[in-house]
């Protein structure tokens, strides 16, 4: 297993998680075009990662079915991500685009079947399409696994290699038209804006510059493959069905040393999966550090704390005689109550055993001193004339402690102690086959004062 292979595998499979992360929250959200780009982005990163370590040191078909579906997926992401991107850009262009992106339910719907045709519809097309230039089942490629064969001849650019180039530029159409959309209207585009919760500025601008990069990339590398397949491939003429598709079910299995040596098939084979790690981490950098991120983030840190048994929450709790509180993992000097996260906050309630029995009223001081031997200017308020030992326990019950100062804070205790609770509060462009024939992817947030509601 070579060094480039084992850092593809772990990076692949930590892009993976990260790409995962925002996914709830984006799908809550109904950003379609958003969750498809996840979607696709992490099925992709996933399979690849399954391929890398089942192939890392040998091309042997271990697994026929899953090769048959990874490579039409592989054809599919090619596809795939270029059309979230346009999902993407087109929503931002019709929320620019009007006065209010306030929508009824019925189009609502009708715009999420829409970003589903479009994102879903089209790469299931294109891997049907596919099978049209499919010379054979599938290739292996040491260390990569199962790759897709697309049999070079001209019906190949129509259906395959060329169908994300007209995405590509209906998508930079919108990002475009969007921009000059927002500079026409850039006064009133907060108060449009304001009409969805679900949609703010700063993810306005986020959802565009990943639409953009996306379109940036994917028309240049599409023109590559198509002009590397027509130039440094040999295009043989579309006879029939028959002879494209003669010995189907043929497998090439092609080790390292032989598409490593040269540098058009390293090139080819390595960039179609790395483009899909940079695509997630791309992804992740702009959805991965945003306000509701961070805010779900501390929702499951509080989850997790919970079931650990740690309590966190804000505000001051009292503890004894004194007001404490926790803010942003601090102490405050003076004790006093603050806003934000902080520390767990353990209350411990001791438990005083009763004595036996009260001889005389210097007995009832010593007890008072012993059990609260913190607090001072305590005055007793109690008839114990004529105590003895068989009623002492009566007049226990009427016992009485009040503070004579109120700056003092003491609690307040009428008979037993009252019992202490505790509040507890639960957030690519991938090349479409390769140009070579080496044959020849609720819970409540906890009310904090420091957290932005988006």
């Amino acid at each position: 297993m070579s060094t480039v292979n084992t850092a593809f595998s772990a990076l692949s499979f930590i892009t993976f998680i990260l790409v995962c992360i925002p996914f709830s929250w984006h799908l809550e959200a109904w950003n379609t075009g958003t969750c498809l780009y996840m979607a696709w982005t992490a099925l992709g990163l996933l399979s690849y990662f399954i391929n890398s370590i089942i192939w890392r040191d040998n091309a042997i078909n271990w697994a026929p079915v899953w090769c048959d579906i990874t490579s039409k997926l592989i054809v599919g992401i090619s596809v795939a991500i270029p059309a979230a991107s346009l999902c993407i850009n087109h929503r931002l262009y019709c929320i620019a685009a009007v006065r209010s992106v306030t929508r009824t339910k019925a189009e609502r719907y009708k715009a999420i079947m829409v970003d589903l045709a479009i994102g879903l519809g089209i790469p299931v097309i294109v891997m049907v399409l596919h099978y049209i230039v499919q010379g054979h089942r599938f290739n292996i490629f040491e260390e990569v696994g199962c790759y897709p064969f697309t049999y070079n001849t001209p019906p190949a650019y129509f259906l395959v290699y060329m169908v994300p180039i007209p995405i590509g530029l209906t998508s930079g159409a919108y990002c475009i038209m969007s921009i000059i959309a927002f500079r026409k209207r850039q006064t009133e585009f907060k108060e449009i804006l304001s009409s969805n919760s679900n949609l703010n500025s700063n993810r306005f601008f986020r959802l565009m510059a990943l639409a953009g990069i996306e379109v940036i990339c994917c028309i240049p590398l599409s023109i590559t493959t198509m002009v590397l397949n027509a130039t440094r491939g040999v295009v043989n003429p579309w006879i029939s069905w028959e002879d494209t598709h003669w010995g189907f079910s043929r497998v090439d299995q092609i080790p390292a040393v032989l598409w490593r040596s040269t540098a058009d098939s390293n090139v080819s084979v390595e960039m179609s999966r790395w483009l899909l790690i940079v695509c997630g981490l791309v992804f992740f950098a702009f959805f991965g550090f945003a306000d509701e991120a961070q805010r779900h983030y501390k929702l499951a840190m509080n989850s997790v704390a919970k079931r650990v048994g740690y309590t966190t929450f804000t505000g001051s709790t009292k503890i004894g005689t004194r007001n404490t509180s926790s803010s942003s993992f601090k102490e405050s000097s003076n004790m006093s109550s603050s806003q934000g996260a902080g520390l767990p906050v353990f209350i411990r309630q001791e438990t005083v055993e009763k004595r036996d029995s009260v001889d005389t009223s210097s007995d009832l001081t010593s007890m008072k001193d012993s059990v609260f031997a913190s607090e001072k200017d305590f005055i007793t308020q109690s008839t114990h004339s004529a105590l003895t030992k068989n009623d002492a326990p009566l007049k226990l019950a009427s016992f009485i402690v009040t503070p004579p100062n109120p700056h003092h804070g003491l609690m307040v205790m009428d008979g037993p102690a009252p019992s202490k609770h505790i509040d507890s509060f639960p957030s690519s462009v991938t090349p479409s086959g390769s140009f070579l024939d080496l044959s020849a992817t609720q819970t409540e947030i906890p009310a904090s004062g420091n957290d932005n509601k988006v």
